[in-house]
């Protein structure tokens, strides 16, 4: 400020921006360098091989000798009508439904369990959570003995007298036998072995995000309920589970996604089954282009996936996105 009382301006706001801006260009450029590599590598290996996946979805790469000319959606076709694709659809829709119900009930139970501040919380927390850490190819072979018809949990149920012991993942019945198409449209129940070993696995992701939610709900707000005359089943179904919708949803999303991307727990513990009754898109995926050689085809089951998962996470994404916005 000089004699006059007046601000010159180098002491002014606008020329303090001045002093800064040059350090705030650096920081951004620096965040822009730093980020440059995993955009690239992004860029590469994710997008690039999708759009290469979809572009060889559409040739006539059905064989080992590489034919890029242009099929149109006949490979599509030809999936679409295939008696295991179709069978497939079938086993993924049952599958989705009873994995995703599976997880988040028994998650939802186990968080509820825990969070009753339990001695050694702790320990049951990372008991529950131990089958994440495990790979889906040794959970897939763990449970493919676990369930033989003639080892494991049968030999148990042979010690206590039952002599009629499930056949799990061998059996071929289907409930109820509606024809839809070429196959039969009931649910697979050699399907309940390979639910019993994902839910074992993912089970125990649900119930962290159901405890972390369970944590958050303010304590005010039970109190208040109880204070009203609200019982343990008034104050669960009023209180506790509308607080847990976005727990819940965040769970679907990502439960219908994992669902959608079976592979390995499946290679390793049943395979495709007898008339596909355990197959899934993925498994079907692998062999029809690594094992068939029918790349053009197993890049066309590839981009359903992917527009399957789709359908899921992008309004999932809108939808946070907007919260965020609003915010």
């Amino acid at each position: 400020m000089n004699q006059s009382g007046q601000t010159t301006a180098s002491e002014s706001p606008v020329g303090v921006n001045k002093i800064r801006r040059p350090r705030v260009r650096v920081e951004t450029l620096w965040a822009i360098f730093t980020l440059i590599p995993s955009i690239i590598l992004l860029g590469v290996f994710v997008y690039y091989f999708i759009f290469w996946t979809g572009y060889v979805s559409f040739t006539k790469w059905n064989s080992f000798i590489q034919d890029m000319h242009f099929n149109g959606f006949r490979n599509y076709v030809a999936i679409f009508q295939s008696f295991r694709f179709q069978s497939d659809l079938r086993n993924m829709v049952f599958f989705t439904v009873f994995f995703m119900l599976g997880c988040l009930i028994l998650g939802l139970f186990l968080a509820i369990l825990v969070d009753q501040k339990i001695k050694a919380e702790g320990f049951f927390r990372s008991v529950f959570l131990y089958p994440m850490a495990i790979s889906a190819a040794a959970t897939g072979v763990i449970w493919s003995w676990l369930l033989n018809p003639t080892t494991g949990l049968n030999l148990i149920l042979h010690a206590f007298g039952i002599k009629h012991v499930p056949q799990w993942y061998l059996s071929t019945r289907i409930l109820p036998n509606v024809h839809i198409a070429s196959i039969s449209g009931g649910f697979p129940l050699a399907m309940i072995a390979v639910l019993i070993a994902s839910i074992w696995q993912w089970s125990g992701f649900a119930m962290a995000l159901y405890l972390a939610g369970l944590r958050a709900i303010p304590e005010e707000l039970k109190e208040a309920a109880r204070i009203d005359g609200a019982k343990a089943m008034r104050l669960f179904f009023s209180i506790t589970l509308p607080q847990l919708r976005p727990i819940t949803t965040t769970a679907v999303v990502m439960l219908m996604a994992s669902s959608l991307k079976v592979f390995d727990l499946l290679y390793a513990m049943t395979g495709p089954g007898a008339n596909f009754v355990t197959d899934l898109p993925a498994l079907n995926m692998f062999d029809t282009t690594f094992q068939g050689n029918e790349f053009a085809q197993g890049a066309a089951i590839a981009t359903v996936l992917l527009i399957l998962v789709l359908i899921f996470i992008i309004p999932y994404l809108i939808g946070t996105l907007r919260k965020e916005v609003s915010k």
